[in-house]
């Protein structure tokens, strides 16, 4: 945790108790120190009657200061005022909020949230990974933030269930693992959401896609073209999917599905369904497949499935192939052939087996985009290639490449976009839908 303008008080006030501290760095005397205070203000709360869910705000932070205060007094710690309201503040935070995740999730510059235990916490910054000095007290204090974040919406987590998936208020998806299976300690892994869903113009300006690319995906979607998103872990799908929805009329629509919700529609008409794991005796669980069938019978003009994973591949393709045209969704995959290798897997999961030429037309019927997201050597993350499925030849996939990313020289992240193809299959659709003429073929790319 920062120890920002707290660091010289505490300074002045543990030169002559270095000796006590022994080998303690100064981060973890602020710890220490912040620990302490937190056990009185919890004797404070407790005497005064007040609860974080009962009572007002206000009277919850007069205890807290009241106690540094007093401990700053007994102690000998010279604080002066900025750094007295700096701790009650994060005090506060431990009784009311996330404690030591507060700050790391209203900083704007992290994307990822990694707690590794108690003792040891990392964030994503531009696509890097950096540890910070952020500690809990011990197993229980981590737990207790654990159980105020899933507890809000409905999920459990302990020894018979000790994984979740779950969501903060603002959006913001998290993973927690907890022993017996994890090892050493409760980790918790939090994907922040960003408040403002980034627009195509931002991507242009990232970096992340040509100009090109974005009008051509802005006119796909408005030509209502079935697209997958797909890329690796943190590559962006989400975010991309996110901002690929803001191109969908505001007279359509619109049913998402996902484990936790994270997409941000900005259309009026939008059904939001999310998943429900098993209750403690392993019944009542909810699956994408299950809200997919359910999706169906809600006269969706779209449906937007968050993440493709298991059965519900066949009722996806189902709907995008029998009138919800303009359907998208997101699936893991290294590379566009790749995801089309991985439907087919999934649709054995689900109970359609068959021969792999009927399979393979069912999918080259339904998906006519396939878009790939990924996270660059430098930490960037990129659409790297924009492909049609234009049908079959023969058993094999029929794929166009109109747009990729020319990564040179390899690993670096650094490169530039190439336009692949001149005329799209689908160029018919888009100069249905109104797009530019360029993207169509009526004048070079």
């Amino acid at each position: 945790m920062s120890m920002g303008g707290i660091t010289g008080g505490l300074t002045i006030a543990t030169e002559a108790s270095s000796a006590a501290a022994g080998n303690l760095s100064l981060s973890d005397f602020y710890q220490s120190t912040k620990f302490a205070i937190f056990s009185l203000v919890l004797e404070q709360l407790e005497t005064l009657g007040l609860t974080a869910e009962k009572s007002q705000p206000r009277a919850i932070r007069n205890a807290i200061e009241d106690c540094v205060h007093r401990y700053a007094a007994t102690e000998g710690l010279a604080l002066n005022s900025t750094e007295r309201v700096r701790l009650a503040d994060e005090l506060y935070q431990e009784v009311s909020g996330l404690g030591p995740l507060d700050p790391l999730l209203r900083d704007p510059l992290v994307d990822d949230i990694i707690v590794n235990g108690p003792r040891q916490v990392f964030v994503e910054r531009g696509g890097r990974l950096s540890s910070v000095p952020v500690r809990f007290r011990d197993d229980a204090h981590l737990m207790n933030i654990i159980h105020r974040i899933v507890g809000p919406i409905g999920r459990r987590i302990d020894e018979a269930n000790p994984y979740v998936d779950a969501r903060l208020p603002d959006g913001s998806r998290v993973n927690v693992i907890i022993p017996p299976v994890a090892l050493d300690g409760p980790m918790v892994s939090i994907r922040k959401f960003k408040p403002q869903p980034m627009l195509g113009e931002d991507y242009v300006r990232a970096g992340s896609i040509s100009r090109d690319m974005l009008d051509f995906l802005a006119n796909a979607v408005a030509s209502r073209l079935n697209i997958l998103v797909s890329g690796g872990t943190g590559s962006g799908k989400t975010t991309l999917l996110n901002m690929l929805s803001g191109y969908i009329d505001d007279s359509e629509r619109l049913i998402t599905i996902e484990d936790a919700a994270e997409l941000r529609l900005r259309q009026e008409h939008v059904v939001r369904l999310e998943t429900r794991p098993a209750n403690v005796d392993g019944a009542r669980e909810i699956s994408s497949r299950d809200l997919m069938r359910n999706a169906l019978r809600m006269r969706p003009d779209r449906v937007i499935l968050g993440e493709v994973r298991g059965a519900e591949a066949v009722e996806m393709l189902q709907a995008m192939s029998t009138g919800h045209d303009g359907s998208m969704a997101t699936l893991h995959a290294n590379s566009d052939r790749d995801a089309l290798g991985r439907l087919e897997m999934l649709l054995g999961f689900g109970g359609l087996n068959g021969e792999i030429k009927t399979l393979r037309r069912f999918i080259a019927n339904s998906i006519q985009l396939i878009v790939f997201v990924q996270r660059m050597a430098d930490g960037r993350r990129r659409v790297t290639s924009i492909s049609e499925l234009t049908g079959l030849e023969g058993e094999a996939y029929s794929l166009n490449q109109l747009y990729r990313f020319n990564e040179q020289p390899p690993l670096s992240g650094q490169g530039e976009f190439e336009t692949m193809s001149a005329r799209p299959f689908f160029a018919h659709r888009l100069k249905t839908a109104g797009g530019p003429p360029r993207l169509w073929g009526a004048t070079k790319l």
